[in-house]
């Protein structure tokens, strides 16, 4: 087996959040919408269907779970699951809290406005309620 490697453009752009069983758990370093993006640890993946059955399952639990707590801090109004990976090869989920007032809604996030970096305060503080959420799941 050969060791996992996070894609350059997901280390750029993401925050560390938690590893679970199959997924390393990254915020999305845009503070305009609580984001996070769960990529599997395995090599070699760039679609959904690549995963394993056993990894799919699991895959869906960790996705489930990040969602969970998302809702529960959050209170968002509709929760976006994608897999795009256009841009970025690997396998990687976005799991995205959105509200009917934030910047892009109705439409998907991706283009309609530019992304907002967090505060250094406010990035270390959205990172502890991940956290401590999910260390409570």
């Amino acid at each position: 087996m050969t060791s996992f490697e996070l894609h350059p453009q997901l280390a750029a752009d993401t925050e560390t959040v938690a590893t679970w069983p199959l997924c390393e758990v990254l915020l999305i370093k845009d503070a305009n919408y609580p984001w996070l993006v769960l990529v599997p640890a395995r090599d070699g993946l760039r679609d959904f269907d690549d995963l394993s059955p056993e990894d799919m399952a699991l895959a869906t639990l960790e996705i489930t779970r990040a969602s969970k707590v998302l809702k529960s801090l959050f209170s968002p109004d509709k929760i976006n699951v994608a897999a795009l990976g256009n841009m970025v090869p690997q396998l990687h989920i976005h799991v995205i809290a959105r509200f009917a007032h934030d910047a892009s809604w109705p439409q998907p996030i991706w283009g309609v406005v530019p992304a907002k970096p967090y505060e250094a305060s406010e990035l270390d503080a959205r990172l502890t309620v991940l956290r401590d959420a999910f260390e409570a799941t």
